[in-house]
């Protein structure tokens, strides 16, 4: 059932009319005989189409020699060419059909037409021809064709001696000889491109001493055919090792004077797999890197990036002297270029260059700023960022500066980018204790210009666990109070609005009233109904945005109903007091800031309960502002326990720091499991055997297999023939019967699943003793599936079998149904019969991989994804741990929580995050929340979000799969 990988690939032939219906053999017919030249091409091109798809249609052979091979139009001539590529051209006993000889002759006469284009495609016809017995009649026309004097024959005639003399070396003996003395008369850099692949393939030494003889003038050759040297001489060292060291010396003197850039692509890529000196790959990487800046395609940027990163992998710190010349691409628009390049440069950053790659970091982000109109610059800047505060967590020496340079950048930062510049400074903080006064005060200093309430929140944080003296925690206290700006801030609101609309009064007296007027048309209702009241307070007008911009960040996202940023500053308070007394305790400073606090807290609160803000205050921001009054309330208790005080401490002053610093040296256990992990793929086990190349047989190849034409197989291949999918067993597992045995026709369907289309190879039996005519299969879909096209009507004798082959282009990761019938004609008049056909069900997970991404991201993913599927977990697996790994089975989603952070095996809560991406491009987060009750039961919730409502419903539904597997009754024995 399935298709043979060295079957021969044709030319395919784009179909425009796959909507137009399907094509009878009578039809067909009618129209190559009867037709004009338009409308037996589009007969052609059908034919083309469906003989592809499988049915080899051989009662169309004699018309087409008859009605189309006579014919001078070049389209019909073409598509007629690609015709005999396709029909078979054997009979069911392996010989010759007669019919062949007729076009053998018609084939000859092309190969002696006077007009070259029309030679030069017929002579490409012979390089796709496998059949001996219509070669041999061939070849005097090929052999004449070499000394033709068009270089558009000549070029196709050399590749038609090889393909022939490679199909059977007895039909042109002398080829070695023939293609060796072509190459020395040639004068066309083509067709002695052609020339010396032939001369390579066949004849080793002859190729060897061509390339002798042109080495000296190497650097004057034609680009096409120093790319043709450039390949043998991989090919020739891989199989050859002992003249490697030659053969080096030569792709360096290549690489050096070569212009072209596939020359100096090829001659890079094959020194990285010949050689293992760093400086010869640096050199290489040097030139990839012009290269990678010189292009404009972004597609090329990216492919040479990826070899510049495998000369990295291969000899780590190598190109340490690059890492400035690999950010010169940074110069490219695409995001995916820029992100490449720094990645590759992160990994090159040392203590030596670390101060010049942070300089050409701090141009790029100036730009950005002064660019701030161009696309994705606010996209680009979040990377530039990101990428400095990796530089600044590895290397101490500049982290200051980078600090220093961030801070300054703060007031021209979006949201985003300005809560991650507040994230790094915590971690450089921490990591950092003698930088920490100096990191302090050029936060104070910047911390007024923070338009983003969440980094401001982060810097209140900073605040409140950093600060530690007297001296800082004072100078924290003067921001936080400048910030609040005058209190009580309700009262002084009123006022400020009741002055501005003194000095307004004169102008616009009668407007304000006629605004007043429409304002309090009626009663204040309530939204249970009944009357409301309002107070004095609650009746002004609110101030405009521009207004409230104007005022002092604290107070501004007060007004603006951020009471979330309220509560922090309620705990940045409690915790400067709670040091603060510790080091001064009974002062009157302290005294003051106390007084002060509980008045700033109380402000907060009588604002936000008033109509002065847009969305008052809620239950749990109110609350948590109440318990720091509480608190600051109840240090004047002289009767406080000792241990209630420890509690407070604990709570406010270790709890939070202590969290931190598990989750810093968690960050920088993962970034040294990451890094030994890279030297591991480079690392050579202590045992590895010696080889000696002077010990070995000669011909050996103790170096293996070439790693370019390693990639290539498998980039053709793929990688099936080294996983178990391949085996037989696991082949009959997907074939899928579409019908019962008892049916008049038995179909059966072999599943492939490619990453973009599903491929159903369908097997037809006739299983009863007649001739079903006009039998076809008509497949449909459900869900974001698409059948490319329905197979053709054909005939099936008694007992036949019929194959064909259907194409489902998959657009989304969506669970899918395949479904249809088959429909043939019945005998003497009676009506079409049906088989209807079993559903064929895609399952998404082959279109899921598990994914990372960090905690902002997701987080930014969950607040932006409308889709959500909440399911209810209840399981008898014996823990949560089990559970969590038959889900991330179950779904291929990855686990994104530490796994220090997932707790022990027997534990009775667990939460986490999980993250899966399909393979269109669509992103699927979970969060996991359950526990154990008290009858040992697995109980809880996965929330799935995701952009589109198709995934988060197919992956809620493989969840409750898994609660239905995992509560079957399972037999031990009968």
């Amino acid at each position: 059932m399935t298709v043979d990988a060295q079957q021969a690939a044709y030319t395919l032939v784009f179909d425009p009319l796959k909507d137009a219906g399907s094509w009878t053999v009578p039809e067909f017919q009618k129209a190559l005989e009867k037709g004009s030249d338009e409308e037996k091409v589009a007969a052609m091109k059908q034919i083309l189409v469906v003989m592809l798809e499988g049915n080899p249609l051989p009662e169309l052979l004699m018309h087409i020699i008859r009605f189309v091979m006579p014919s001078k139009n070049k389209k019909l001539k073409k598509l007629l060419y690609f015709y005999w590529e396709i029909v078979p051209k054997l009979d069911n006993d392996g010989k010759l059909r007669h019919e062949m000889i007729l076009v053998c002759n018609a084939i000859q006469h092309d190969l002696q037409h006077p007009n070259e284009y029309i030679r030069g495609n017929t002579l490409r016809f012979l390089t796709k021809l496998k059949e001996s017995e219509l070669l041999e009649q061939m070849v005097p026309s090929v052999l004449a064709c070499l000394d033709y004097r068009h270089a558009y024959v000549r070029k196709y005639a050399i590749l038609a001696v090889l393909s022939i003399y490679e199909v059977s070396d007895h039909l042109i003996s002398d080829a070695k000889e023939l293609i060796n003395t072509f190459l020395i008369a040639e004068t066309d850099p083509i067709c002695k491109r052609n020339a010396f692949v032939g001369l390579a393939k066949l004849d080793r030494e002859a190729a060897l001493n061509y390339l002798e003889e042109n080495i000296t003038s190497v650097e004057t050759l034609d680009p096409l055919l120093q790319a043709v040297f450039v390949q043998f001489i991989r090919k020739d060292a891989t199989a050859e090792p002992s003249l490697k060291p030659q053969y080096i010396d030569l792709l360096v003197d290549i690489l050096s004077s070569a212009s072209s850039s596939e020359v100096i692509f090829e001659t890079a890529l094959a020194l990285t797999a010949l050689s293992s000196d760093p400086s010869i790959l640096a050199n290489a990487a040097s030139k990839l890197i012009d290269l990678a800046v010189k292009v404009f395609d972004n597609n090329v940027k990216l492919i040479v990036l990826d070899r510049i990163q495998d000369i990295n992998e291969k000899t780590p710190g190598s190109l340490e002297d690059l890492t400035l010349e690999i950010l010169r691409v940074l110069n490219a628009e695409d995001m995916d270029v820029r992100s490449k390049a720094l990645d590759i440069s992160m990994e090159l950053v040392t203590s030596r260059n670390v101060d010049n790659v942070v300089k050409l970091l701090k141009k790029e982000l100036q730009n950005t700023v002064s660019h701030s109109e161009k696309e994705k610059s606010m996209e680009y800047r979040q990377l530039l960022i990101k990428t400095i505060h990796s530089i600044a967590i590895k290397f101490v020496e500049v982290a200051a500066n980078v600090v220093s340079l961030l801070l300054s950048f703060i007031p021209d930062l979006s949201s985003a980018a300005a809560s991650g510049v507040i994230s790094f400074i915590k971690e450089v903080i921490e990591k950092y204790p003698h930088l920490r006064r100096d990191i302090l005060e050029r936060l104070l200093n910047v911390m007024d210009s923070i338009k983003s309430a969440k980094a401001y929140r982060g810097a209140l944080w900073i605040l409140g666990e950093y600060a530690e003296d007297a001296q800082e925690i004072q100078k924290c206290w003067k921001h936080i109070r400048a910030s609040v700006g005058e209190v009580p801030i309700l009262q002084t609101e009123l006022k400020k609005m009741a002055r501005n609309s003194d000095d307004d009064h004169d102008d616009n007296d009668d407007e304000k009233a006629e605004k007043k007027a429409s304002k309090r048309s009626g009663p204040v209702i309530l939204p249970d109904g009944t009357y409301g009241s309002e107070s004095a307070f609650d009746s002004v007008e609110k101030s405009t945005d521009e207004e409230i911009d104007s005022r002092p960040p604290m107070r501004r996202f007060i007004l603006n109903g951020d009471f979330y940023t309220a509560s922090i500053l309620a705990s940045t308070i409690i915790k400067l007091v709670l040091r603060f007394e510790k080091d001064r305790k009974g002062d009157t400073i302290l005294n003051a800031i106390k007084a002060e606090s509980m008045l700033i807290l109380v402000s907060i609160i009588r604002v936000g309960q008033s109509t002065l803000v847009e969305k008052k205050i809620d239950e749990d921001s109110l609350e948590r502002i109440v318990c720091a009054i509480s608190i600051l309330m109840d240090e004047t208790d002289p009767s406080e326990k000792s241990t209630e005080r420890a509690l407070v401490e604990m709570a406010f002053l270790d709890a939070t720091k202590s969290s931190f610093k598990v989750q810093v040296a968690l960050g920088k256990k993962k970034s040294a499991r990451a890094s030994a992990q890279n030297l591991n793929k480079i690392a050579e086990p202590i045992e590895k055997p010696i080889q000696f190349r002077q010990f070995a047989q000669a011909g050996s190849n103790i170096d293996g297999q070439d790693p370019i034409e390693e990639d290539l197989r498998l980039a053709i291949e793929g990688d099936a023939a080294k996983s178990s999918g391949n085996s037989v067993i696991s082949k009959l597992k997907k074939i899928v019967p579409l019908t019962g045995f008892s049916d008049p026709v038995y179909a059966e369907a072999y599943v492939t699943t490619h990453q973009f289309d599903v491929v159903l190879d369908v097997l037809l039996v006739n299983q009863t003793k007649e001739t079903l005519k006009n039998l076809h299969v008509q497949f449909a879909t459900l869900g974001d599936l698409k059948i490319i096209e329905n197979p053709t009507r054909t005939n099936v004798v008694p007992h036949g079998f019929h194959r064909l082959t259907v194409t489902v282009k998959v657009s989304s990761a969506d669970t899918g149904v395949i479904f249809g019938n088959i429909i043939y004609d019945g005998a003497h008049g009676e009506d079409a019969h049906y088989v209807i056909l079993n559903d064929i069900h895609v399952d998404i997970m082959d279109y899921i991989k598990p994914a990372k991404t960090d905690d902002e991201n997701f987080r930014t993913m969950w607040n932006a994804f409308e889709w959500e599927n909440k399911i209810s977990v209840k399981s008898q697996l014996p823990s949560l741990h089990a559970y969590l790994r038959e889900l991330v089975k179950g779904t291929n989603m990855g686990i994104l929580t530490a796994a220090e952070a997932l707790g022990e095996e027997d534990c009775r809560f667990l939460s986490c995050n999980l993250y899966a991406k399909s393979s269109f491009g669509e992103d699927a987060l979970a969060n996991l929340c359950i526990e154990k009750d008290n009858s040992g039961q697995v109980v809880g919730h996965v929330r799935i979000r995701s952009k589109g409502q198709g995934l988060a419903l197919s992956l809620g539904d493989r969840v409750a799969l898994i609660a239905k597997q995992s509560s079957k009754v399972k037999l031990a024995r009968i």
